[in-house]
């Protein structure tokens, strides 16, 4: 019951980390609205805990996250899950991928959370902490990956932008980090598994980069958004947290 009493929000929620982190927040006693375009996701999803609610929600729709945001109660802490990986070089990188990925790696974290903070810092003055958790990658200031020039840099400005947040509101008790995972097993990579000239080589490419000789699962990603929502973790802000199985030793 490390969250007994919360009320958490999960972008991205319908599958891989989001679902997870979803799970893992319910079963630790937040009630937890978890969004996703993806409805037949999210009714699967609802039916695993009585502690879930689900809300088909487009965040990259500006005016739909306020009208979200209207229609909510004060949030403990938030999960912007929500992301896209875009691969390429700066040479077949266009400005249509650059505004897509920008609008939902970063665009779209900054209404959700825009939007839900008088929510948490209501409950930061009242219980004395609030959370944001921002969804980065090993793959952004931290270190430099091929063919992921948008993707990093994306990532590289979600950085930015918790550490600015810690910084803005640290002394109000709320706490914003960010999540850096390495390769994790998700629908989203297998789906860029497949979509490869030699899916074989590519998963066997993926894995030989992890020190660890694996994918993560999300099963190994879930419980540091657990750790960064909850009380535990109260002392920690403003930091990018790798999970990235040894790949920035």
């Amino acid at each position: 019951m490390r969250l007994n009493g919360k009320r958490i929000f999960i972008s991205a929620a319908a599958q891989g980390i989001g679902r997870a982190s979803v799970l893992a927040c319910a079963a630790e006693g937040a009630h937890v609205v978890a969004t996703d375009i993806n409805a037949e996701g999210l009714k699967t999803l609802a039916a695993e805990h009585a502690n879930i609610e689900t809300v088909l929600l487009d965040v990259m729709n500006a005016d739909a996250i306020k009208a979200f945001a209207a229609s909510q109660q004060a949030f403990d802490g938030i999960f912007n899950c929500a992301g896209f990986v875009h691969n390429g070089t700066i040479e077949n990188t266009t400005d249509a991928d650059w505004d897509f990925s920008f609008d939902l790696n970063v665009r779209s974290m900054y209404h959700v959370t825009q939007a839900l903070l008088p929510g948490l810092l209501a409950q930061a003055k009242t219980n004395g902490a609030a959370s944001v958790v921002n969804m980065a990658s090993m793959a952004s200031s931290v270190k430099g990956f091929r063919n992921r020039l948008l993707y990093g840099t994306t990532k590289a400005a979600v950085i930015g932008f918790t550490k600015a947040m810690a910084a803005d509101y640290v002394e109000r008790g709320l706490r914003c980090n960010a999540l850096c995972p390495g390769t994790v097993d998700t629908p989203s990579l297998r789906a860029r598994i497949a979509g490869s000239p030699d899916p074989m080589q590519a998963e066997k490419d993926f894995i030989a980069r992890q020190p660890m000789g694996r994918l993560a699962t999300v099963d190994d990603i879930a419980p540091m958004v657990l750790f960064l929502l909850s009380d535990e973790s109260r002392f920690v802000s403003g930091q990018a947290i790798l999970v990235d199985g040894g790949v920035t030793i």
